[in-house]
């Protein structure tokens, strides 16, 4: 898709365009959740900077930001009044996908022995601000989902995706040989 014009003014009273037409408010839950989505992939991209070009996670990562672009067309399109288009499906098996990698990386680990800190490597600790900004991509999709239609599929991948970035974090820091921080209850 070719982009002539950057700006078209249609925004400038606070609303916009939903995938098919239909205007909607800028402050809407819809927006929130497409907006959040779009910022988690933000953050993916400076920590797919961070990891080596051959990375298998790197990899990973940028399958994840392909289909977050997905997840937000699907949520940037009112199922009331529009046809999901192909590009607002989520390829087949990409849950799964999520669940195996996560699966992998805990091999590398012996079991959790306490609550982690987000910390460690700059990179561990971008990728728990991935992870933290998908929980509230997840939440804000679980708003909407309240008074739209969202498949259930958006918001399963949206949870693993937060799952493999918690053990995404922690494989960085173990092969970057950087201790966890462990959460100290310093109030006892």
């Amino acid at each position: 898709m070719k982009i002539t014009k950057v700006y078209t003014r249609r925004g400038d009273a606070g609303m916009t365009d939903l995938v098919g037409g239909v205007r909607i408010s800028k402050c809407h839950p819809r927006l929130e959740a497409y907006g959040t989505v779009d910022e988690l992939s933000s953050h993916l991209g400076l920590l797919v900077t961070m990891m080596a070009p051959d990375d298998e996670d790197r990899q990973l990562l940028l399958r994840v930001q392909n289909n977050l672009f997905n997840v937000g067309t699907h949520l940037a399109t009112d199922q009331s009044q529009t046809p999901l288009y192909p590009s607002a499906m989520l390829p087949e098996g990409e849950t799964e996908l999520l669940e195996q990698a996560i699966d992998r990386i805990n091999l590398l680990f012996p079991e959790f022995v306490g609550f982690v800190l987000p910390g460690g490597t700059q990179a561990a600790a971008q990728c728990h601000v991935c992870r933290t900004v998908c929980r509230r991509a997840e939440r804000c999709i679980d708003a909407l989902m309240e008074i739209a239609t969202v498949g259930p599929e958006i918001a399963k991948y949206v949870n693993r995706l937060s799952d493999y970035l918690f053990v995404l974090a922690k494989k960085i820091n173990f092969n970057a040989g950087q201790s966890e921080i462990l959460w100290q209850n310093v109030c006892k």
